[in-house]
């Protein structure tokens, strides 16, 4: 199933490609590290975006909303720097459970808000966007606490 999902992303992606452009609208792709999972960002307008995550981690799944602005790197064609926050909210099946926290014999739900500060690439002459990012979130509920260790690499294809 998840590799349908990822399958029918990459099409559809590949579908509204324009090599020519230097910037993006909308990037579709992978976001590998502590939690991997799928990522579309979407510039609403010039220098801010949004974007949505969904990833795995600890065999629960969490779905993630950020706001995000962007801002160029002087001398550095296609190299930006990026701030933002946002909020997550996720779940762990009590026969799937493997948090480092609370009791493993038991669904929860999870809540909290982000932020996210990294580096963003689009190559010039392809559709292709790199970005590496540090996410540190807040959890609210299921026992609190701070996610430190959010870094991620995103591969996405850019129309």
């Amino acid at each position: 199933m998840k590799k349908s999902i990822l399958f029918l992303a990459v099409l559809i992606s590949l579908a509204f490609v324009n090599e020519s452009m230097a910037q993006y609208n909308t990037g579709i792709g992978l976001r590998l590290g502590s939690g991997n999972g799928i990522t579309v960002k979407h510039f609403i307008q010039n220098g801010a975006a949004i974007e949505g995550i969904l990833y795995t981690r600890w065999q629960g799944f969490i779905i993630t909303g950020l706001y995000e602005v962007h801002k160029d790197i002087d001398g550095a064609k296609g190299l930006q720097w990026f701030y933002g926050g946002g909020a997550h909210i996720g779940s762990w099946n009590s026969t799937k459970r493997n948090t480092p926290w609370g009791d493993n014999g038991t669904s929860s739900t999870v809540v909290g808000l982000d932020g996210i500060i990294g580096l963003d690439y689009k190559f010039d002459n392809a559709p292709i966007n790199l970005s590496l990012d540090w996410k540190p979130a807040f959890n609210i509920s299921d026992n609190g606490g701070l996610w430190w260790d959010e870094v991620a690499l995103s591969v996405r294809f850019a129309f």
